[in-house]
């Protein structure tokens, strides 16, 4: 996956299209993406004793991987990621202005 913990990702498609946000977990086996604050659900969480009171519990729901795209940190783009090999080391490349991602 091209896409890593902590780059930043705009939404491509559904209720959050354009807004940015910050990738905080990969799923590389389902190819999806939990983002910051993006694709928010509600769960209602029911009392676990006598007396207490139900919850409803905010979490972010994981997006496909297709539905993101990386925003280059020196372009501010929404760009692909490439691979090149510098001196035995691979590293991410931004495929519209050539930079280290």
């Amino acid at each position: 996956m091209k896409i890593k913990k902590g780059d930043t990702v705009k939404i491509l498609t559904g209720k959050d299209r354009g807004k940015k946000g910050k990738v905080i977990q990969v799923l590389p086996n389902e190819n999806m993406v939990m983002v910051e604050n993006i694709n928010m659900m509600v769960k209602n969480i029911r009392p676990k004793k006598a007396g207490e009171k139900g919850q409803k519990v905010e979490y972010a729901a994981p997006l496909n991987i297709s539905n993101v795209s990386l925003l280059c940190p020196k372009c501010s783009k929404p760009t692909r990621a490439g691979y090149k090999v510098l001196k035995n080391e691979k590293i991410r490349i931004c495929k519209k202005c050539k930079e280290k991602i």
